[in-house]
């Protein structure tokens, strides 16, 4: 008797971490559909089928439901990928733009997740995977607004793991600490516009520049989200990344020396 293939939903499917893990799903042989905004243009380099969706658009996420199972009978696994960065020191970012990151990063992922919790309900399983960050569970300069996205995840899906476990349904989070993906390069500066910050801002961006050129390729985070989609009873978090232990380790026991040790590597930044 031939098992049923399992279908997992991964957002954000035409570039960086998701495009790695929902090709490396569709090798293992799962049934693999993709987001994009744009999927015209990229379905034909893909081996996966990919649906339009538009996070910032709140008619293409209450129609994404009906057109996501007008292709599948059911889903087991959806995998919250889609996400953008918004770089900027708190005080100079626009509130616009923070909103704008929030709107992207938290509500619509919330919405999206709201959009497919009754078919998840009526199924009686499924599993949601959120792709969170380190940066949801620490803060640093120069990502304020991003961190902030991040952290509201963390809440709130702690919250839901709760009300969806009569359903059988799990909730996890991955947290990656910084790894080479194109997040980088097609993320939001604020303008750097008042002069007491000018030395800070210099050196944080200097810093930021050499973590992203440094960041290592993002293996760990594939093999981690492979990995709670794979368990049957996963974790709720996840953290991903050398030293992160260490990280959250000295954040929440030892913060003066936690604090210290960032302001020291962004001041040495050149």
């Amino acid at each position: 008797m031939q098992l049923k293939r399992k279908t997992v939903l991964v957002t954000g499917a035409s570039s960086g971490i998701g495009l790695l893990v929902a090709g490396k799903l569709h090798e293992n042989g799962y049934q693999v559909i993709g987001t994009s905004r744009n999927p015209e243009k990229h379905q034909a380099k893909l081996p996966f089928k990919v649906l339009p969706l538009d996070l910032n658009d709140d008619h293409s996420i209450a129609s994404f439901g009906k057109l996501l199972f007008s292709e599948i009978n059911t889903l087991d696994v959806l995998i919250n990928n889609a996400g953008s960065l918004v770089n900027g020191l708190a005080e100079e970012t626009p509130i616009a733009l923070g909103k704008q990151q929030f709107e992207t990063n938290f509500w619509g992922t919330i919405k999206l997740t709201n959009e497919l919790l009754p078919y998840f309900r009526k199924q009686k399983h499924g599993k949601i995977i959120t792709l969170g960050s380190l940066l949801g569970l620490v803060g640093l300069p120069y990502v304020s607004y991003y961190a902030a996205s991040k952290h509201a995840l963390e809440g709130y899906f702690k919250s839901l793991r709760f009300e969806l476990n009569q359903f059988n349904i799990k909730v996890v989070m991955v947290e990656p600490m910084s790894f080479k993906t194109s997040i980088g390069e097609s993320g939001t500066v604020a303008t750097g516009t008042i002069t007491d910050y000018d030395q800070f801002r210099q050196k944080v961006t200097a810093y930021t520049k050499t973590t992203f050129d440094q960041a290592p390729e993002p293996t760990p985070v594939i093999t981690a989200l492979l990995q709670t989609v794979k368990e049957k009873n996963p974790k709720f978090s996840y953290p991903v990344g050398k030293g992160s232990s260490i990280i959250l380790l000295l954040q929440h026991f030892a913060y003066k020396i936690f604090e210290k040790s960032i302001l020291k590597s962004v001041y040495a930044s050149k």
